[in-house]
């Protein structure tokens, strides 16, 4: 700002102003500011563009060091961005009403097993659902994944516009397809009507799946499972419309085949779920 005034005002009178030491000055044009790690600064914004609002420095960061093997700190790619102007939207709680499927006891519920113990060495151990809503000009849609708390996959899921049990059967259709033989995992969810039906519980039941449930009012209990929610809301959802329920479903899709295949997880150590699920039944 000195350099861009001082052919309409004195330099000292600049410099008084801002603060500033001649040799400041002086320095600071004898050595421009240069770019941090230019070479780097197509695949970040390859990176930050694959999903449809951006992703975090730590993500870009996981997807550098293992697609390119570059040595890069978090904070650097954080430092980068800040000069590309690129920035991911940083979630923000509100006093909107949020979807509950809670209509009270009308079924068999369960106790609460995991008791927010989330963690998981591998795969098919500890699993989440849940189902969450999405508004649009056209309506509402409802979006029911199985989230897998050992690989972070999301292993099967339904989009749908009533939140009904033939959606829930879908998903445990998938889910049924995909369980390797011997697994027994525990499915943790709310109290929503959907997994105090009679037919849900008789599935998992037959197919050797432990139901847990958290308690009422107790969303922290689904703590892992609504982070997912949180995520993907800020990356596909956030400030976005489409013109019918099939193009949103579409590229919901989409998203979570990039979720389980090139989103990257600090947790994982830096693989995809897919590569942690490959590698723990590699092993």
């Amino acid at each position: 700002m000195v350099a861009s005034l001082s052919g309409e005002h004195s330099l000292g009178d600049l410099l008084e102003c801002a603060r500033l030491a001649r040799s400041s000055y002086y320095y600071a044009l004898a050595h421009p500011k240069q770019p941090t790690r230019p070479e780097l600064w197509e695949k970040v914004a390859e990176v930050f563009s694959r999903a449809p609002n951006g992703c975090g420095h730590r993500q870009i960061a996981m997807c550098l060091r293992a697609e390119l093997g570059a040595a890069v700190a978090d904070k650097t790619v954080l430092k980068i961005m800040g000069e590309m102007g690129i920035r991911c939207g940083i979630r923000r709680e509100t006093d909107r009403r949020r979807y509950s499927s809670y209509k009270g006891v009308v079924g068999e519920t369960f106790e609460n097993v995991l008791a927010r113990d989330f963690a998981a060495d591998g795969p098919w151990q500890k699993m989440g659902t849940d189902v969450t809503e999405f508004k649009q000009p056209w309506g509402k849609a409802y979006f029911a994944p199985v989230y897998d708390f050992g690989s972070k996959e999301i292993v099967a899921w339904s989009t749908s516009l009533p939140p009904n049990m033939a959606q829930q059967f879908s998903v445990l259709d998938q889910l049924m397809a995909k369980m390797p033989d011997g697994a027994h995992p525990i499915l943790h969810s709310d109290m929503g009507w959907q997994y105090q039906h009679a037919g849900w519980v008789a599935r998992l039941k037959d197919a050797g799946i432990v139901q847990s449930m958290s308690r009422k009012g107790n969303c922290i209990d689904d703590g892992a499972t609504e982070q997912v929610f949180g995520h993907l809301k800020d990356e596909f959802f956030r400030g976005r419309e489409w013109a019918s329920f099939e193009e949103f479903k579409r590229d919901l899709d989409e998203y979570v085949v990039y979720w389980n295949t090139m989103r990257r997880q600090v947790k994982l150590k830096g693989l995809t779920p897919e590569e942690f699920r490959n590698q723990s039944f590699a092993a």
